[in-house]
């Protein structure tokens, strides 16, 4: 039997922050919590959320790159204490994720370790919890149709909080607030929305749909994203790259694999604080090589896509857009890499790669991503 189960509420065009308010009250929120980082407060970006909704509204405004439990403890006492009914996030994948867990808490006691899915914390999560509308203002996890959050423990470990009920209410998509995104910015999230797409492609569940959809935001993304970092301003370009990085989440509901068993780990390493998008793209094509033997004719069409060998394909493209040339230059060390390999065999995308690694294989598509 296959079971397959498609998503949330999107709307998505450009202009379409100017609809925030009348979104709230659909849902029936009256004072949502904003949830934001300081990155985008500084650039004036989070303005054009107050002037849409028209008048100020409660913002925590310190979510991390890499969003902790710490934080999210922070923003719902910070929720509570301004009597707020539901929660906009405003940001890229790091505010999304921070806010549903936020949301998670409104309706499910702390701590948020047993709501992980390697904790079996599926079925603990309910529907018991406030609304949310989250607003992307970068096109990389696609995390506003995502069921999930992944999040920083306060015991070190980075893992993956599941559910459907997780979804935003609404996925409120407007490529105009993208328009300004940095070239780096643009490149490492953009690589992140491909490697969804790659790694949901290459997973063995059957899931028609999901591949038709990962397919169509490959072919979409590939062509995009290297005229979005070149031109930030190209409205076309930037179109394709937030529906990219939304098919990308909508199809990994399929799941992922031995990219993200890596980089979530890798992503949890306190004195780093390293970019997940950059580790994806870093790891694509070694993880690609990988699993070239367990996917068959998959890697032609992936080939036929992107008009060369996935993997060769994929490493140009990163040094085009200026994504770093390995770990190294992240500054993971060999102990670092030790840590990440045995932590992979616990992730939740361990199990959905096509090719299921050992920990040795592990440190050897780490060390060759160096």
């Amino acid at each position: 039997m296959t079971t397959i189960t498609y998503l949330t509420r999107i709307e998505f065009d450009f202009g379409e922050i100017s609809k925030v308010k009348t979104y709230c009250e659909q849902l029936g929120m009256k004072r949502p919590l904003v949830v934001s980082d300081q990155g985008l407060v500084s650039t004036g970006l989070l303005d054009r959320l107050t002037e849409a909704y028209g008048t100020s509204l409660p913002v925590f405004d310190r979510t991390p790159s890499n969003p902790t439990e710490e934080a999210v403890m922070a923003a719902k006492a910070q929720y509570d204490s301004e009597s707020c009914d539901g929660v906009i996030a405003f940001g890229g994948g790091s505010v999304i994720d921070l806010s549903k867990a936020v949301r998670l808490l409104t309706g499910h006691e702390p701590p948020l370790a047993q709501y992980a899915a390697i904790e079996g914390g599926v079925a603990k999560i309910s529907g018991n919890i406030c609304p949310m509308i989250a607003v992307p203002t970068t096109s990389g996890t696609g995390s506003e149709v995502g069921r999930g959050a992944v999040i920083n423990l306060a015991d070190g470990r980075k893992v993956g909080l599941l559910s459907p009920h997780m979804l935003p209410n609404i996925a409120l998509c407007d490529p105009e607030l993208t328009l300004g995104l940095p070239p780096f910015l643009t490149a490492a999230t953009g690589m992140d929305a491909l490697s969804h797409c790659l790694e949901t492609y290459m997973a063995p569940a059957n899931n028609p749909p999901a591949n038709a959809i990962a397919i169509e935001g490959l072919t979409r993304g590939f062509k995009a994203l290297p005229v979005a970092v070149r031109d930030g301003s190209d409205r076309q370009a930037r179109w394709d790259m937030m529906m990219a990085s939304m098919e990308g989440a909508m199809a990994f509901q399929k799941g992922l694999g031995a990219v993200h068993a890596l980089t979530h780990p890798a992503g949890a390493i306190k004195e780093l604080n390293l970019h997940h998008g950059t580790l994806n793209a870093i790891l694509m094509a070694p993880v690609l090589r990988f699993n070239r033997q367990a996917i068959g004719e998959k890697w032609q069409v992936l080939a036929d896509i992107l008009g060369g060998e996935p993997d060769t394909v994929i490493e140009q493209l990163n040094s085009d857009i200026g994504i770093p040339s390995g770990l190294d230059a992240l500054g993971l060390t060999a102990e670092h890499l030790d840590r990440v390999a045995k932590a992979a065999l616990l992730d939740h995308c361990h199990a959905t790669n096509p090719r299921i690694a050992t920990e040795a294989e592990y440190r050897a598509i780490l060390e060759e991503s160096r």
